[in-house]
């Protein structure tokens, strides 16, 4: 069994293509659609693979759509465990303008789940031993948006170390649960610490304040193209990556969380672990489409990364 084991409760295909130019109440012609997996922890795992590391990909798959999401999968060379669900897994649709230059993206909300479906998935995580377990991405609209923070809860009777990666209410649930590591960017920050941040140094110390109450040990908050900054209780290092040319910002988090973890999962320290994050996700945005980090582009990055103490 890997040491990292990822957990994806909204899965996606990812359906891809371009037209010339878009406009209203007429029929587009699209090009040859491409088929992509997609979903948070599903992407983490993907990036994880692509830097030669291992995972356990857990995720809920019905109908064709998840039937095709593990042949995809399987195709990539991933370790995976689908859990059955009576509904049908969600398709998203991403258009490219060549007009404009222009992405659209259109996310589908996910399918309805049971209470079995969802308890069928926390014994799968808790049940694996994993090192690491990596809970990434939204929730389908049926489910509590407090699961993240159960999960929370039940992973401290184990050995194993919880991070997650959220948005939204699913985030701010987490809030009493105490995890590991949170990759939270400023403007979620913000949210969780009720207060608008005027100076790095202000960031710090509410940052502090939730690490005292027990929200996380780590917390990596990202910053878009100015990087993202480690702060737990003892330490707090601004990494900034050099400046990329951009194609597509899709599986950029995603990218970050699958370095950040595949860095730990070797027994790299954080700030090296955070470090190759920085260069995982400034690497997918190179790549076009829903393609993520190419690992010479990370190796690369990796090593033009200023650290500011």
């Amino acid at each position: 069994m890997p040491n990292v084991i990822t957990l994806t409760m909204n899965p996606a295909i990812d359906k891809s293509s371009s037209v010339d130019s878009v406009a209203s109440e007429i029929k587009l012609r699209c090009e040859k659609p491409q088929f992509d997996p997609g979903g948070g922890g599903i992407n983490v795992s993907r990036a994880m693979h692509k830097l030669g590391g291992e995972s356990m990909t857990v995720y809920t798959a019905g109908g064709g759509a998840g039937a095709m999401l593990t042949r995809l999968l399987t195709a990539e060379g991933l370790t995976t465990q689908p859990i059955s669900i009576s509904d049908m897994t969600r398709e998203n649709l991403i258009v490219y303008e060549h007009a404009t230059g222009l992405q659209y993206r259109f996310g589908m909300p996910g399918p309805d789940m049971t209470p079995a479906e969802v308890e069928a998935c926390l014994d799968v995580v808790l049940e694996s031993g994993a090192e690491y377990i990596v809970a990434s991405g939204s929730l389908p609209p049926s489910m509590e948006k407090d699961f993240y923070a159960t999960l929370a809860r039940r992973v401290k009777a184990t050995d194993s170390k919880l991070i997650v990666d959220t948005s939204g209410e699913a985030l701010e649930a987490c809030a009493s649960a105490g995890v590991y590591l949170l990759k939270p960017n400023l403007r979620e920050l913000e949210k969780l610490s009720g207060e608008t941040f005027q100076s790095e140094a202000i960031m710090q110390e509410n940052v502090r304040k939730l690490i005292e109450r027990g929200m996380a040990e780590v917390f990596v908050v990202s910053m878009g193209s100015a990087g993202a900054m480690l702060i737990t209780a003892d330490i707090a290092v601004k990494m900034r990556p050099p400046v990329v040319p951009i194609q597509s910002k899709v599986g950029a988090g995603d990218s970050m969380v699958g370095g950040i973890v595949w860095s730990l999962s070797r027994g790299d320290d954080l700030q090296t672990a955070v470090r190759y994050g920085i260069a995982a996700g400034s690497a997918a945005v190179m790549t076009p489409g829903t393609e993520l980090c190419r690992p010479d582009d990370v190796h690369d990055i990796f090593g033009r990364i200023a650290i500011l103490d």
